[in-house]
């Protein structure tokens, strides 16, 4: 039996480890069973995880558990991503704190420090992916360190290569100056800065003038190795080819024309720095310029920064400033917002930097991805606005620098000869290997993350079971932030690689925010710890809310009371489901039976389950699950809580042992299909009681997803049950009005439309006295309608509860003109869309005929209220 009181912490306790002993999680590879597969998305096992993390999770959790009630072979597969600048600069901070660097240590100790690190926090995700109650199949956890993973790593970077498709060169990279790493673009983040555009006089070496350039990065002078003008532009045409001295370096450089300068920028004339400047670089290239680097890997000035080497290079640029003023070289000084790159990981302003750098060659591989998408084999973005932004970033791609300069993470495999240079890149090393020395360098951890949908199903052996089973895989779940991270580089290389889209949907969510819609960071302090959430209201309840919170692709405002508001929610079922369970009578699932004689309410929550249960899985398989939390929390709080429940206890109190069988056979019946619909959010409490109710089967969460059943439609007892509910909340209403409470018996006539209408009200006369009170109750098609009363209109009927010394005929009266005016309005509204000939001609026969009914319904509601204003106005 349940607990008198729901309590979150007791429900929750022990069940995930009962499911994991009882392997419900695991993929099974049964044949005859359809398989359906989702990889999460790796968490770095950096820290705790977040609440985008939980988000993420409970919407995977949420399909997976679905389609494996739905009878699929569903394979959830958990893992971790080694996160190589994240994980190392954790380790290096940490180390940092004990006095020591990781060069003390060296690489391969550092690199064991590294691991110990790993093995400590996949323990506490571990334990976080417990607490969420994630139904993971952890046989086949992966690591993307782990071997298969490492040799699917090598085999795609050494494929590539030999087609040519990745390269080794000098490029002007994104270069972290703290970690002393290069970056991709898309590990930079642009942020409006207030700078100032410095305004110099570089002089002519003939003696004939001087020429002015304009910049915002005045240190990098030392590298400049010519002066651009536009070869269109007037001023400056004739200088081209002449050379100016280069302030105090004293290096002359050459004046050249290039289209790529603006001449309405500045003064029209640019200093080229190919070693710290992409456009630069690409003008420096065009006219065979040298590129002359001005600073070292940690951002302070080399030796050819002359008097400042050792310098910060902000510290370089203030000192270099104050001298260039003192000379004369800088004439103005102008504030400037301009766009400055900094790095995602470390915060710090990232360095354009000329670099040898290893890169992935994106064009071809882009360009089949974008060919996908013309296909009916494409991946689905869900919401599908995604996929433009997708596209455009395909269409618009650089060249990808795969090259990390770090410790942690998967070893380029690639060699150089000691003594010739010569590079050897293949799967294992060379078979001299004295000779060799294998590149210091790591792959960007986007590399093998690329390839998780297929890399962690045992490729690239084709023949692993996993990979011909489980693999395209079904849904990605992700966040929009990571589309070109993460998503775009899995879809082109699996299609290089497998020839297959690596899945069929991508569900993207948004951001989760605080409760005024700031983005959660440590600076604002607004962050919160789902775990401490679930500590406090239970795992259901965050689950639940992050869940129905939001409409995909959406951003979702976390919001303590929404999260005790689902508590809330959990123990509304908890007390329900109680009740029903003291009122079962030792009913067993053998004994359950639905041909006997129904009542009106059976018969209606019987059908409102079936409506539900449609519902629910069409808007489930289209992701749609704010909606179907919705839907369930109305029926389970309105229908079958507030009304269904409340009826049943006429017959479960009563004499009529059939009719308590029927009862006892419905209530456990709804309430399993229920907690079954429930399940996916809310999968501890659903356990917790169906493992009370009478039922088949070892666990809810391989029970059978519930299916409509249509013997157990019924238009007409939902159309009775309406007309009951209909005149109940009339009557709480008006007694609500009149501060009448529900213990003091009253009068109640009602005034049936027709003798039909009458027979059902007769019919259901129980229902009115339990839930109206009344001292007399009069239903009728000929009831003359006492003056002093308060009234009420419903579909099919007139209420009448004479209130003799309670009622304010005056008040009464402007309550029915208010009611009037609505009903006018309604009236008015109707009758103008059912004279459209537009809306009659395009929308659903069905549509069309909805909106007659209401004209009906409205038509004789007003002119009841019209009636009754007469009579009191008399």
């Amino acid at each position: 039996m349940l607990s008198p009181k729901y309590d979150h912490k007791s429900v929750e306790a022990n069940r995930y480890n009962w499911w994991l002993e009882g392997k419900f999680f695991e993929a099974t590879g049964e044949e005859g069973k359809k398989p359906f597969t989702i990889v999460i998305p790796p968490p770095n096992v950096t820290g705790k995880l977040h609440l985008g993390h939980a988000w993420d999770t409970t919407l995977q959790d949420i399909i997976t558990r679905m389609k494996r009630m739905q009878g699929y072979d569903v394979l959830w597969l958990p893992g971790m991503d080694h996160a190589g600048i994240a994980t190392q600069a954790k380790v290096e901070e940490k180390l940092r704190n004990e006095g020591k660097s990781r060069y003390d240590l060296g690489r391969e100790k550092f690199v064991e420090e590294t691991w110990k690190w790993k093995e400590e926090y996949s323990k506490h995700i571990r334990a976080q992916w417990a607490k969420l109650g994630l139904g993971l199949d952890y046989t086949r956890e992966r690591f993307t360190l782990d071997e298969g993973l490492s040799k699917a790593v090598r085999e795609v970077f050494v494929s590539l290569y030999k087609k040519g498709l990745i390269y080794r060169g000098e490029y002007i990279i994104n270069w972290d100056p703290v970690t002393k790493t290069a970056l991709s673009d898309i590990e930079v983040i642009y942020k409006d800065v207030q700078g100032a555009l410095y305004h110099m006089r570089y002089p002519l070496a003939d003696g004939s003038g001087y020429i002015e350039v304009a910049t915002t990065r005045p240190e990098t002078m030392f590298g400049d190795t010519a002066v651009a003008v536009n070869p269109e532009d007037e001023r400056y045409k004739h200088l081209i080819g002449k050379t100016v001295i280069l302030p105090i370096v004293g290096r002359e450089i050459p004046i050249i024309g290039d289209e790529y300068v603006d001449m309405e920028f500045g003064s029209g004339a640019v200093k080229i720095t190919p070693a710290h400047d992409p456009n630069d670089f690409e003008v420096g290239n065009r006219h065979n310029l040298p590129r002359i680097l001005v600073m070292n890997e940690d951002g302070t000035m080399n030796e050819n920064a002359m008097q400042y080497q050792g310098l910060d290079r902000f510290e370089c640029r203030k000192q270099l400033v104050k001298d260039l003023q003192e000379q004369g070289v800088i004439f103005k000084i102008e504030e400037h917002v301009h766009s400055v790159g900094h790095s995602e990981r470390s915060g710090a302003v990232v360095e354009p930097y000329l670099s040898t750098q290893w890169f992935v060659k994106m064009k071809p591989l882009a360009e089949a991805a974008i060919e996908l998408q013309k296909t009916e084999g494409k991946v689905n973005f869900v919401p599908e606005r995604f996929e433009k932004i997708y596209l455009h970033w395909l269409e618009n791609i650089r060249d990808w620098c795969i090259s990390r300069q770090l410790w942690w993470g998967h070893r380029i495999p690639a060699w150089y000869h000691k003594e010739t240079g010569e590079v050897y890149v293949d799967h294992e090393p060379p078979a001299d290997i004295e000779n060799w020395e294998q590149d210091p360098d790591v792959l960007d951890t986007w590399f093998s993350s690329a390839l998780w949908p297929f890399s962690t199903m045992g490729w690239p052996d084709e023949q692993a079971d996993d990979y011909k089973r489980y693999y395209p895989t079904d849904v990605l779940v992700t966040g929009y932030d990571i589309i070109f991270f993460w998503v775009s580089r899995m879809i082109f290389q699996a299609l290089e690689f497998t020839g297959k889209r690596p899945f069929k949907d991508v569900l993207i969510h948004g951001l989760v925010r605080d409760a005024q819609g700031r983005k959660m960071s440590k600076s604002l302090g607004n962050g919160v710890d789902p775990m401490e959430v679930i500590d406090q209201y239970g795992a259901d309840s965050l689950r639940f809310f992050l869940a129905t919170g939001s409409a995909p692709g959406q951003d979702l405002r976390f919001s303590t009371e929404k999260v005790e508001a689902t508590w809330n929610f959990a123990n509304k079922i908890w007390n329900a489901s109680r009740f029903a369970l003291m009122n079962m009578g030792g009913l067993t699932y053998e004994q359950i039976d639905l041909t006997g004689e129904k009542s009106v309410a059976d018969k209606w929550i019987l059908a409102r389950l079936n409506e539900t249960i449609e519902t629910v899985t069409k808007l489930a398989e289209k992701y749609e699950f704010g909606e179907v939390g919705r839907v369930l929390y109305n029926f389970i709080w309105d229908d079958l809580c507030d009304w269904y429940i409340e009826m049943a206890k006429l017959p479960l109190y009563g004499d009529d042992e059939a009719r308590k069988h029927t009862t006892r056979s419905v209530l456990a019946y709804v309430l399993d299909n229920t907690m079954r619909l429930l399940h996916p959010f809310m999968p501890f409490i659903t356990e917790e009681i169906w493992q009370q109710l009478p039922h088949e089967g070892k666990s809810i969460t391989v029970a059978k997803w519930p299916e409509v059943r249509p013997e157990l439609t019924d238009e007409q007892a939902a159309e009775e049950m309406r007309l009951l509910v209909d005149i109940i909340r009339a009557v709480r209403n008006i007694r609500a009005e009149v501060n009448t409470p529900l213990s003091k018996p009253i009068t109640l006539h009602i005034k049936a439309k027709d003798e039909q209408i009458a027979a059902t009200l007769e019919k259901n006369r129980s229902y009115i006295e339990r839930f109206c009170n009344p001292s007399e109750l009069i239903i009728g098609t000929d009831i003359p309608v006492t003056e002093k009363a308060m009234t009420a209109v419903v579909t099919g009927a007139e209420l009448s509860l004479p209130l003799e010394g309670l009622i304010n005929i005056e008040e009464e009266i402007k309550r029915l003109e208010k009611e009037l005016e609505k009903l006018d309005k309604e009236v008015e509204r109707v009758q103008k869309k059912l004279s459209n000939e537009g809306f009659l001609a395009k929308a659903p026969a069905h549509v069309v005929e909805e909106e007659r009914k209401k004209e009906k319904d409205y038509l004789e509601k007003r002119e009841a209220v019209r009636a009754r204003l007469a009579q009191l106005k008399q």
